[in-house]
């Protein structure tokens, strides 16, 4: 976390207050800085309510106590002491990236947009500031913009693995999986043994028909991280469509074995039995698909495509 404690600015406000309760306040915020850095933060806060006390418009108290309630984990409070910080010294860079920060910690992304577009305003150039903004834009599905924000994150440095992967991520919800593809690679390039980067390219080929390629990443990843259950269930997806209904058992029990809450890999599972069962006119199996299709439901009610996965089961359990 970001430590500026600015004795100038005690000094400025020292020298320039012209009056006794700024003096006092700033006594006040002394006192609390020594104290802070003695680890002693609830001394602090009283010392720095005081100097608030003594001049409600000391903006360096109210910024201290956003950054001491952070680092306690007391996000609310940090939130309105930085908010109160940001009005009183509307240039605070540090102010607004810091609000930000907090915001996007309590998943108040449209919150946290605002702080962080204003920190951008004043540190145009700023990485975290542009970057920052643009995941939260991503959470409020702001695509344009979020896209925006990254590039200008990516002409400050291109090389951050995870900024490739927002932009990645950012143009897969934009259906635009050619960049997709070419953003994830860049990923990898940054970063070659991330499963998650290697899911996600994974997954684009997968969008796009590209099987065989899908099919080589997804091996890697189990291979190399045997216990990725998203893997196996991306792996069976993809030997469904390679019309290899026996692996994408396998695969779809691994993942299952993994993770026994996974009500895709029941659903893809389910999928693989019903081929299975129509192809060797198999009762049996037929019953074992639309029991597994029933768990998928109980696990997620309000599944994507759950009208035709009724259907299914109504037309199979017959």
């Amino acid at each position: 976390m970001m430590k500026i404690i600015s004795y100038t600015a005690v000094f400025v406000f020292l020298l320039f207050a012209g009056c006794a309760p700024r003096q006092r306040a700033v006594e006040f915020y002394v006192d609390a800085v020594t104290l802070k850095e003695q680890n002693q933060d609830q001394q602090a806060i009283r010392k720095l309510n005081l100097a608030i006390r003594a001049d409600r418009r000391f903006s360096l108290a109210h910024s201290l106590l956003g950054e001491i309630y952070e680092q306690n984990k007391e996000y609310p409070r940090a939130a309105g002491s930085y908010e109160k910080a940001t009005e009183l010294n509307p240039w605070s860079f540090k102010d607004y990236f810091s609000l930000g920060r907090v915001y996007q910690i309590m998943s108040d992304f449209a919150q946290a947009v605002k702080a962080y577009q204003k920190a951008v305003e004043l540190k145009p150039d700023h990485l975290e500031a542009n970057l920052n903004a643009a995941k939260c834009l991503y959470e409020v599905n702001d695509l344009d913009q979020a896209l925006a924000y990254g590039k200008r994150a990516e002409k400050i440095d291109p090389n951050i693995f995870e900024l490739q992967m927002m932009l990645g991520n950012i143009y897969e919800a934009q259906n635009d999986y050619e960049r997709s593809i070419r953003t994830f690679k860049r990923a990898l390039e940054i970063d070659s043994d991330n499963p998650t980067a290697m899911l996600s390219l994974a997954a684009a080929y997968l969008r796009t028909g590209r099987y065989e390629p899908a099919r080589e990443l997804l091996t890697t990843v189990t291979n190399s991280h045997p216990d990725n259950g998203s893997a196996y269930q991306y792996l069976g997806f993809c030997y469904l469509r390679l019309e290899d209904v026996n692996q994408a058992i396998e695969s779809y029990d691994k993942a299952i074995e993994i993770n026994n809450l996974d009500w895709e890999a029941y659903r893809g599972l389910g999928v693989a039995y019903m081929l299975n069962a129509l192809n060797n006119e198999d009762v049996r199996l037929k019953e074992k698909a639309v029991e597994l299709w029933r768990k998928s439901l109980s696990i997620k009610p309000d599944q994507p495509r759950r009208d035709r996965l009724i259907k299914l089961i109504e037309k199979y359990s017959k």
